[in-house]
């Protein structure tokens, strides 16, 4: 049987690997994007984990509203990111301070 335990494990690891990819990648965007994402969705197993050990359905309710968040948060920042690839041919993001007004 799988126990709360096992999903906070997994949980933070799939938060942790997230977190490095942030940590360690200072040059492209796209790659922090996504380790954002991965952060994301370790919290929403997490919840997850818990609602399905204790049988209140709270947790699953509030993975659903952050997994909403999440895709609209995606949406902008990939529009985003592909309107200044195709201004600057670049998504480094050493350039990004040009953007300052």
């Amino acid at each position: 049987m799988i126990t709360s335990l096992d999903f906070s494990i997994v949980s933070l690891m799939i938060f942790a690997v997230g977190l490095f990819g942030i940590l360690f990648n200072k040059k492209n965007l796209l790659i922090m994007l996504m380790s954002i994402e991965i952060i994301l969705l370790g919290a929403n197993m997490n919840f997850v984990g818990f609602a399905a050990t204790s049988g209140e359905p709270e947790g699953m309710i509030y993975s659903l509203l952050i997994l909403t968040v999440a895709a609209a948060e995606a949406a902008i920042a990939l529009a985003i990111l592909v309107l200044y690839f195709r201004n600057r041919q670049s998504i480094n993001v050493d350039k990004v301070s040009d953007l300052k007004g």
